[in-house]
């Protein structure tokens, strides 16, 4: 898989899956618009780790795309700073836990609010105005990265697994309404990765309980969801607009 000259946008690009995914695009020669909300040391690090042919390459742009004119402006900029925009890499989300055992109702809502907010309405605009570009544009590809637990439920997070559940849908139904734009859009479902964020659970007394869930004793590297992401990205992926494609190492089967 190659993508040269391709122009990517990726959301939450400053660690985990989305550091994974600029570089894998990265080294395979696409330029690259890295997007954060905050942590503008972890965005700078990673861009300056992103192979850049030609130098000058790559952007971090900054921009909380829970804010419906920020995440308009990220794209708009992200289009501006590469010449154009091919690929969409929707990565950002938050999570957080909340129950209705535990929590009063003040926190209950805002916790709906606060991760649909990003994860499900500022997905949905980022995606509109990349759409926009990419009909002008005569085409383009949309990866969202969603979540095994979409399906098999988030007890301890329910709006996250409910903002998963809405991003599937959402990709589901842009891939048949864009399709005759030649806009191709995918979804990446992993269960369990090993991020910056999880490796402190990974190594407390719940991890080994975590990786037994997958026959293969371990779970995700981001590079595992990367490759994923990468190839509903390429060209020759056309074909499997509307997809779902599970990285959990059968640690959830789903018929």
């Amino acid at each position: 898989m190659t993508f040269d000259d391709q122009r990517v946008l990726v959301t939450g690009g400053s660690r985990g899956i989305g550091r994974a995914t600029a570089h894998a695009l990265a080294s395979r020669g696409a330029r690259v618009a890295i997007g954060y909300r905050s942590d503008e040391a972890s965005a700078q690090a990673t861009l300056q780790a992103l192979p850049e042919v030609p130098p000058g390459a790559h952007v971090a742009l900054r921009a909380d795309i829970a804010d419906p004119a920020d995440a308009h402006r990220l794209v708009d900029e992200a289009h501006a700073a590469l010449g154009g925009l091919d690929v969409l890499i929707a990565n950002a989300g938050i999570g957080g836990r909340h129950r209705i055992d535990e929590d009063d109702y003040d926190a209950w809502q805002h916790a709906w609010s606060r991760i649909l907010a990003v994860n499900l309405v500022g997905t949905a605009n980022v995606a509109y105005a990349a759409g926009r570009h990419m009909i002008q544009g005569g085409g383009g590809r949309m990866v969202f990265i969603s979540s095994r637990g979409a399906f098999r439920g988030e007890p301890d997070q329910p709006a996250y697994g409910a903002s998963k559940a809405g991003v599937n849908a959402l990709a589901q139904s842009l891939a048949q309404q864009l399709a005759p734009h030649r806009i191709f859009v995918g979804v990446v479902a992993p269960g369990f990765v090993e991020t910056d964020l999880a490796r402190e659970r990974l190594a407390g007394p719940a991890g080994d309980a975590i990786r037994a869930q997958s026959p293969l004793g371990r779970v995700a590297t981001p590079e595992d969801v990367a490759y994923a992401a990468t190839f509903l990205a390429s060209r020759d992926a056309a074909f499997t607009t509307g997809a779902i494609l599970d990285v959990n190492g059968a640690s959830y089967l789903r018929t």
